[in-house]
């Protein structure tokens, strides 16, 4: 009988996040009902926190190679910014043009931060911490720059897109007046499930995504095995810009309006999500799935709030900051306890002196 492998530290954490967010999801359904009874609640879950997603497993990238990232909620507010005042600007073309120009615009914005933060990390060995921390003054005061008011986007064949729904029947709800309404998700909500999709395939089973898991866990040992550190590093950032530059563009999808508050402080959240589905700031240990349920956690967190008594913004802010707490506290004794049981597993296996 073949021996059953453990789960490994990345399956376990991501094990325990998906766990916690049914558990809490069907205590929200017993205890608040309404809206938690019906499958649209969880699409307008994923409708709102698309943009969140996105960059929480930019950050999750970053973070499993032993880096971090807090440009990505800038680069997101810059990305909005200029995405709106140029559809505004080309009103008079279709909105198949229009709309992919600004994809251009918001992926070049994501790249540009991306190539330059990812070289000065990487190749010049500045702490990430730094080199990130400018580049969110950097997009903020550049967003300020472009508009100090807020701008509303005004490109028709835009809007159009940003109405279009994806409808869902056998998932809707029977309404009051006995009409069927169908599950509704947002496109912004499909690009942010194929970006889990792809990323999870490629930290799986492509050699980038091994080698991120390498250089997080041990650089010494990367090195030894002929992985290209900095290489690898630079890629993490590359594709970390991207998708920062792809979230700007799902979020003004969802919102078509830029101003300069755009996205501010989302770089913590995406920090917590990442943390909450698992990720180690240590790196080494991470994985996208554990971040999507992480982003979910979040949020559902935020509308039992929503719907309950205490709705004011700081309880939101307290019970994410508990939640936080709390996971940092399980993800330590959890591995410390694999560790121990690991050492005294060893100890019982070296020959006994006589």
């Amino acid at each position: 009988m073949k021996r059953r492998e453990p789960l490994t530290n990345t399956q376990l954490l991501m094990t325990i996040a998906i766990g916690i967010f049914f558990a809490m999801y069907l205590a929200a359904m017993v205890s608040l009902k309404g809206g938690f009874l019906r499958f649209q609640q969880i699409f307008d879950l994923l409708n709102d926190n698309a943009y969140l997603i996105i960059i929480a497993c930019a950050l999750t990238i970053v973070m499993i190679g032993g880096g971090i990232n807090i440009s990505v909620g800038g680069v997101i507010g810059l990305t909005v910014m200029a995405c709106a005042l140029a559809l505004n600007d080309l009103q008079n073309q279709s909105g198949a043009l229009g709309t992919m120009e600004a994809i251009g615009l918001a992926l070049g914005i994501g790249l540009a931060f991306g190539v330059g933060q990812g070289f000065l990390i990487s190749y010049l060995e500045i702490q990430p911490f730094i080199v990130t921390l400018a580049g969110m003054f950097l997009s903020r005061g550049l967003t300020t720059i472009l508009s100090v008011n807020p701008v509303k986007v005004a490109h028709e064949g835009f809007l159009v897109v940003t109405k279009t729904k994806i409808l869902l029947p056998h998932l809707g709800y029977i309404a009051q007046n006995g009409n069927q309404i169908p599950g509704k998700l947002e496109v912004g909500a499909v690009i942010a499930l194929v970006v889990v999709a792809v990323l999870y395939l490629m930290l799986r089973f492509i050699r980038l995504g091994r080698n991120i898991y390498a250089i997080g866990g041990n650089q010494q040992s990367a090195l030894m095995l002929g992985i290209n550190v900095k290489r690898t590093r630079f890629l993490s950032y590359v594709i970390s810009g991207l998708l920062s530059g792809l979230a700007g563009f799902v979020f003004l999808m969802h919102k078509p309006a830029g101003n300069a508050s755009v996205a501010m402080r989302s770089e913590m959240d995406a920090i917590a999500a990442s943390i909450i589905g698992g990720t180690l700031l240590t790196g080494g240990v991470g994985n996208v799935i554990g971040t999507f349920f992480g982003t979910m956690i979040l949020a559902t967190i935020q509308k039992i709030i929503a719907l309950s008594p205490l709705n004011e913004s700081w309880w939101q802010d307290m019970a994410s900051g508990a939640m936080l707490g709390f996971f940092i506290l399980l993800q330590s004794v959890v591995l410390s306890s694999r560790e121990n049981r690991r050492a005294r597993r060893k100890d019982m296996l070296k020959p006994q002196k006589e």
